[in-house]
């Protein structure tokens, strides 16, 4: 059987961390198997559904890579299709239309609560009478439908990450709502539910595997079943670890970011966030391997692999892994990266592209994220300095006076790195002075810090912008 999975995110938020980690999986699991990755919206919740997440969900899956092979299909889309479905159970004889007010439902829930029990729902529409149902419509009453669940009824199956999981029927909260109350008595139902929807359209996908996170294992459950109603075959089910905070926690917006989108104005590259998502609750087969592509990490993928425990989120270890593609990076593709930090920043006068290049090649490996660019590169923007008090006291040295002004008479028209060095031991001979006093008078003069990238190549930047005279005029004058 030709393997086919699918992620189904709600479109009720921006694409969230945790479900970018299940769609890696689901498409490494199928890529592995050379089968079927499906995109699939789930957006019945119609009050909190919004275009605009839905575009922020399928940019944020291509722009880690994870493309998916048929797709996007919108579950609005189809409704008639889940109609005929719950048509059927209500022909089965296993699903029944129940007239509960929200007031008698809140009134039960409290009841139990007082009993000290669970509060759910107690079935207590499931045999109706046709008097009774025709004295609930005559009071404008308008049902939902609820799917029979036998209390007695022990749920088995075996999951592919968790192995063996059993619940029982008592514990699911009695009969599921599978649709809501229609808008008017004319409509035989209105809108399905999640458990009734996502069984619907796995079973006419044909999905073969289920991979999604553990907080779905009850819901699994409860479709169990309703698999078993429509005679289909079950999936094979496959519950991941959550993510969790560094405290064990859940990971929520209470922890800073956890959209897609935020990760990637904090400056991670979407090959390193793909990678690192792909370690959080999966080990290679060589766990000494860390960075790796998703083709390199499909090929060895299998959901044994994947762990039972929780995932904790370590912001440390996406630094590294985040630093190790950045540094690997060509300088012609670090500068288009860098470009849109730097403008955000308000640099002004960014240079031509031979410039910039050359910027990259000197930032390149001190970057951990490309926000860090802005910070790697304060220094080499702008005619005008800000002293730091160590750059002061440096320039108020007895001698560095004369060493700025011989090397401020020496800079040429032209300069590239090697007549720079040429131009600092020309005035070390000459002042008779230690070279080491030499460079730090030229970067306290040049910079106005005591420390900062390769001197001798920012020297050289400085001078193409025009920018070194002007600096080391202006250090003279804070003498």
């Amino acid at each position: 059987m030709s393997v086919r999975v699918r992620i189904a995110p709600s479109p009720t938020g921006n694409l969230h961390i945790g479900t970018a980690r299940t769609a890696i999986f689901n498409w490494l699991f199928a890529h592995h198997h050379s089968g079927t990755f499906i995109l699939r919206i789930e957006d019945t919740d119609i009050e909190r559904s919004r275009p605009e997440y839905t575009d922020n969900i399928k940019s944020g899956l291509q722009w880690l890579g994870i493309n998916w092979d048929e797709g996007p299909f919108y579950q609005t889309q189809r409704l008639d299709l889940y109609r005929q479905y719950i048509q059927t159970l209500l022909d089965k004889g296993l699903a029944y239309r129940c007239y509960c007010t929200p007031d008698e439902l809140e009134q039960m829930r409290e009841a139990q609560k007082a009993r000290g029990e669970a509060p759910r729902y107690d079935n207590r529409h499931r045999n109706l009478s046709t008097e009774q149902e025709e004295a609930f419509i005559s009071e404008s009453r308008i049902p939902v439908i609820r799917f029979m669940i036998d209390d007695d009824r022990e749920i088995v199956w075996n999951d592919a990450i968790r192995g063996k999981v059993s619940w029982k029927g008592s514990d699911l909260g009695g009969d599921m709502v599978v649709a809501r109350a229609a808008d008017s008595q004319d409509e035989a139902f209105g809108q399905p539910l999640y458990n009734l929807a996502v069984v619907v359209d796995d079973i006419d996908m044909k999905i073969t595997q289920v991979i999604r996170g553990e907080d779905h294992i009850a819901n699994t459950a409860k479709q169990i079943l309703l698999y078993e109603a429509y005679g289909a075959s079950v999936p094979e089910f496959a519950h991941t670890p959550l993510i969790l905070n560094q405290e064990g926690r859940k990971l929520s917006k209470r922890d800073g970011v956890t959209s897609i989108d935020d990760f990637k104005k904090m400056g991670f590259l979407p090959e390193a966030m793909a990678n690192y998502m792909t370690l959080l609750g999966w080990t290679a087969p060589d766990s000494t391997q860390e960075i790796f592509t998703l083709e390199e990490a499909a090929k060895v993928f299998t959901l044994e692999r994947v762990n039972k425990a929780g995932a904790k989120f370590d912001w440390d270890k996406l630094d590294w892994v985040n630093s190790q593609y950045l540094h690997h990076l060509p300088p012609e593709k670090l500068v288009d990266l860098i470009i849109p930090y730097l403008q955000e920043a308000g640099y002004q006068d960014l240079g031509d592209r031979t410039w910039l290049l050359k910027l990259a090649t000197l930032i390149g490996p001190s970057l951990t994220r490309l926000t860090d660019a802005v910070k790697e590169s304060r220094l080499l923007f702008g005619e005008t300095l800000n002293f730091t008090e160590d750059a002061l006291n440096q320039l108020k040295t007895t001698g560095v006076k004369e060493i700025l002004q011989e090397i401020l008479s020496k800079i040429e028209a032209e300069l590239t790195e090697e007549t720079a060095k040429e131009i600092v031991n020309q005035v070390t001979k000459s002042q008779g002075v230690k070279k080491g006093v030499v460079m730090k008078s030229l970067r306290a003069g040049l910079m106005g810090e005591s420390h900062g990238p390769d001197l001798m190549q920012s020297w050289v930047l400085l001078h193409q912008k025009g920018w070194d005279k002007l600096r080391l005029q202006q250090s003279l004058s804070a003498m």
